[in-house]
């Protein structure tokens, strides 16, 4: 993961997989490589940013008595959440810079303002929609922006970042992810799917539970998409994962990322050194070939001692 403030961080090899980085991996590999080995710098997007602001948001509200859970509490969120998000990572208010070759100068930085308040109020219309879909008043989470960890039985290292975990009264659980974007149509859908399945994977390794729904609630369109899950569910992903995790360490002892060019190129910030764009990689920085056993074995190995395991709510 790359930095917020810019210090430089060595090269090292991936020791554990994330639904995100994995995500990456099927996209491009070369994309898989540039993140977590390069970690190259990325500029900053406005929808991404505005994705973290509304998952603040929605993760605050809940600080709040039942009752007092009302759209207009949650809007009145978004600038204060925004305050602290730029006091973080002041490179944030870039965003709303207006380009250096831009046709009208802006002088007074009206331009700025303005951009930044449309760009709010965005945020603040993806706030109220969600109550659209959900009624905060009813809900208490066990758990928001939960940091899961679990070791396969193979050693694989497994983590990631859940939005919100329900628990009934009755044990069942709910893992819920909110989407600022629109659903997907149902043939595309396979992405979002193979992302919660995998947290339920986390969790079930992690508790021996196996979760009784996945949710995605999909602010920008309104959907919300659930799916429940089964072990044999859990276990072809589970499949699937290792099946990648062998590629990513193929990849990583060869050296061969290869570039895969799709519609989502675009949007990526490292055009410039990806050879399906005219452009070089910077020089590997690995040593190629497989770790020895001196240097604690193949990335992902289970330690000595056991699984090691993250938290998910009481025990």
């Amino acid at each position: 993961m790359e930095t917020r403030t810019g210090e430089a961080v060595a090269p090292a090899r991936p020791d554990s997989l994330s639904p995100s980085r994995a995500s990456d991996f099927m996209q491009c590999p070369l994309l898989y490589r540039f993140r977590v080995i390069d970690k190259l710098p990325e500029k900053p997007s406005a929808a991404a940013t505005r994705g973290t602001l509304v998952h603040a948001v929605l993760e605050r509200l809940f600080d709040a008595p039942a009752i007092e859970r009302t759209a207009p509490r949650a809007k009145a969120l978004v600038p204060g959440q925004w305050e602290r998000m730029r006091t973080a990572r002041p490179e944030l208010a870039d965003l709303f810079a207006a380009p250096q070759d831009a046709a009208e100068p802006d002088p007074d930085g009206t331009g700025d303002a303005d951009r930044l308040a449309r760009w709010l109020a965005e945020a603040e219309s993806l706030v109220e929609r969600w109550f659209t879909l959900e009624d905060p008043t009813r809900l208490e989470p066990a758990e928001r922006e939960l940091f899961v960890e679990a070791r396969l039985p193979s050693g694989l290292r497994l983590r990631g970042i859940i939005d919100r975990v329900d628990v009934a009264p009755t044990g069942e659980v709910r893992i819920v992810d909110y989407k600022t974007g629109k659903a997907p149509r149902p043939e595309y859908a396979e992405g979002a799917i193979f992302q919660m399945t995998f947290y339920a994977l986390v969790v079930w390794r992690l508790k021996g539970l196996v979760p009784r729904r996945l949710q995605l609630v999909y602010l920008g369109s309104g959907d919300v998409l659930t799916y429940d899950p089964v072990v044999a569910d859990l276990e072809r992903v589970e499949r699937k994962v290792h099946a990648l995790w062998e590629a990513i360490r193929q990849a990583t002892e060869t050296g061969d990322w290869r570039p895969r060019r799709t519609k989502l190129c675009g949007w990526c910030d490292h055009r410039a050194v990806c050879p399906e764009f005219g452009g070089t990689p910077p020089p590997y920085p690995l040593a190629l070939g497989p770790r020895d056993a001196a240097s604690g074995g193949e990335s992902g190995a289970a330690p000595a001692n056991g699984p090691e395991q993250g938290r998910m709510g009481p025990d």
